[in-house]
């Protein structure tokens, strides 16, 4: 008896052992379980886009070579440089994007460009940076193949990154010895623009050579022969045709060269689901064609929607963000032409790029986060601007020589609204490239030895990406409401609200070394756990304040859900 009783007591030990043993296997499903990931909602008004050239940044094509004989040799900087679509889906695809906080890219142009090159006064150039259209149909081999960018936008979607085409409407490319001017009853060639006016702004060509379409025309327009020809001989010359005739019998709009140039952009929406447009010269088309352009847009991204419903992201309609040179959120709704004023948010456009920030950027970060808070929650209500400080063809960037650029980081990321980081912000690439002339020195190829090798640029890396990484997860940094809770050490709040959304977070910046004490009260109760994800601190709020000790000059706190 005492044997039987032994062996049970040994066997219920055993198995109380077994359950005991068990627990750390069933202990991460549990937490799962509890604690679900909070699902951000993405907004356009707070969104963190990347912008880079095509050509610039990345060659995943190394076996790529210059297309359409353009081997002439060029001033510095501009040739082709072997930037692809595969090497930007490449980068996807390793996690750079998410890893910086990226929820939108944009790239420069990428439809088939002149095939000759030209001299503006800068020399010898051919059109690596993709305004310079030839066929709007087809995709410039030199940056790749429709099936690159079909691959690069479902890798992309599938990370939860929208995707931006860069379009032009307002010119095509200019003329060469290879690329002949298109019909008089397309393009003006002349008067150049003054910019004084608005008919000087709009019915005139940025610059000499550079053929301006007529974009304001109603009338009915033949394809010029040169483009027949061409498709004629790719062998696509009946599916254009076709198309064209279905689009122009569903819409009813006349034959006018806007119309054909907005039907065979919107085709990469029909084709392949891209979420947005970044206009190119806005001010210089009539308002109007950007209102057919949105319709359009908007036509194939709900018809993209409903054939590929497994692929759709969420419920966000297409967006539009235009580039009206010197806008600024200063001027609010309207950009002034001197003798007109336009509201070209009236028009199509969720956004506009704000030309401000790189000179707001020289005042104290609560000086600008009250003045775009105060904006964007009255005159531009509804709607939003897309800041930058560093762009392809802005010549008075923000620290051209980038001695800040951790300071740049700050303003730019968590300034009220949208963001756009310009390829290399984040890895202090060099804006002064000996021998260049023009916004060719804005332009080098993506410094990626630099980031492999220096430590210095992996320090500000991280720091973008810490950054960029506070601000994707928490739309409240670019939509929400901005409030100072301390000036010394400046501490301020955000707070966003969608449906049963709810987000809010604290940043502390130039925080003193050491120990130190962000006052908190008012916004975050006593008891609350906050996470400080600059420095990966947990710490609990009490008497109003949470303390934090470390050496770094920023804290992001955001709750312990």
């Amino acid at each position: 008896m005492k044997k039987l009783l032994a062996i049970m007591s040994l066997l219920s030990f055993l198995l109380g052992c077994k359950k005991v043993l068990k627990k750390p296997d069933e202990a991460p499903q549990m937490v799962e379980n509890q604690i679900e990931p909070k699902t951000v909602p993405f907004t356009w008004e707070a969104a963190n886009v990347y912008f880079l050239l095509t050509d610039r940044f990345n060659k995943g094509n190394t076996e790529s070579t210059i297309h359409f004989d353009r081997n002439e040799e060029t001033a510095v900087l501009r040739g082709f440089e072997g930037g692809d679509l595969a090497g930007i889906t490449q980068k996807i695809e390793e996690g750079y994007f998410t890893d910086l906080g990226i929820n939108a890219i944009w790239f420069t142009p990428i439809v088939e460009q002149v095939h000759g090159a030209t001299d503006e006064g800068t020399g010898n150039t051919y059109a690596y940076h993709g305004y310079w259209a030839k066929d709007w149909t087809a995709i410039d081999p030199n940056f790749g193949t429709r099936k690159d960018l079909e691959k690069l936008v479902k890798k992309a979607h599938s990370k939860g990154i929208r995707i931006l085409l860069d379009v032009v409407l307002n010119h095509t490319g200019p003329v060469t010895d290879k690329d002949p001017v298109w019909p008089e009853n397309w393009v003006r060639t002349g008067p150049k623009c003054e910019f004084t006016t608005y008919e000087n702004t709009t019915a005139c060509t940025l610059v000499e050579n550079l053929p301006d379409i007529l974009t304001e025309s109603d009338e009915p327009v033949e394809l010029p022969d040169a483009l027949l020809a061409k498709w004629k001989e790719e062998g696509r010359l009946s599916q254009e045709l076709d198309e064209l005739q279905l689009f122009f019998e569903r819409t009813g709009y006349p034959r006018a060269p806007r119309y054909y140039i907005i039907k065979w952009l919107t085709d990469y929406i029909n084709d392949f689901g891209v979420d947005g447009f970044r206009v190119d010269t806005v001010k210089h088309v009539n308002e109007n064609a950007w209102t057919d352009l949105y319709t359009e847009a908007s036509h194939a991204f709900e018809t993209w929607k409903k054939k590929n419903p497994k692929y759709v992201l969420d419920d966000n309609p297409f967006y539009m963000v235009g580039e009206v040179y010197n806008y600024g959120i200063s001027g609010g709704r309207e950009f002034d032409f001197g003798d007109k004023k336009v509201d070209f948010f009236d028009y199509g456009f969720k956004s506009l790029i704000n030309f401000d920030l790189k000179t707001d950027a020289q005042k104290d970060y609560e000086t600008i986060f009250k003045k775009y808070n105060k904006l964007l929650n009255t005159n531009l209500k509804g709607k939003s601007v897309l800041n930058y400080l560093t762009s392809h063809d802005d010549g008075n960037p923000f620290d051209k020589e980038r001695k800040r650029p951790f300071y740049t980081a700050n303003v730019l990321l968590l300034t009220p609204g949208a963001s756009q980081v310009y390829y290399g912000d984040e890895t202090a690439r060099s804006l002064i490239i000996e021998g260049t002339e023009g916004d060719a020195t804005l332009r080098s190829f993506m410094n990626w030895e630099e980031l492999d090798s220096l430590p210095q640029t992996q320090k500000i890396h991280k720091h973008w990406q810490k950054l960029g990484q506070f601000r994707r997860n928490h739309p409240a940094i670019g939509a929400g409401r901005h409030k100072r809770l301390a000036k010394s050490p400046y501490v301020f709040s955000r707070t966003y609200m969608d449906g049963d959304f709810k987000d809010k977070v604290v940043v502390g910046l130039d925080l003193p070394k050491g120990k130190k004490s962000l006052w908190v009260k008012g916004f975050f109760g006593d008891g609350t756990k906050l996470y400080d994800t600059y420095s990966e601190t947990e710490v609990i709020v009490n008497k109003g304040k949470v303390i934090l000790e470390n050496d770094h000059d920023i804290a992001l706190l955001e709750l312990v859900e």
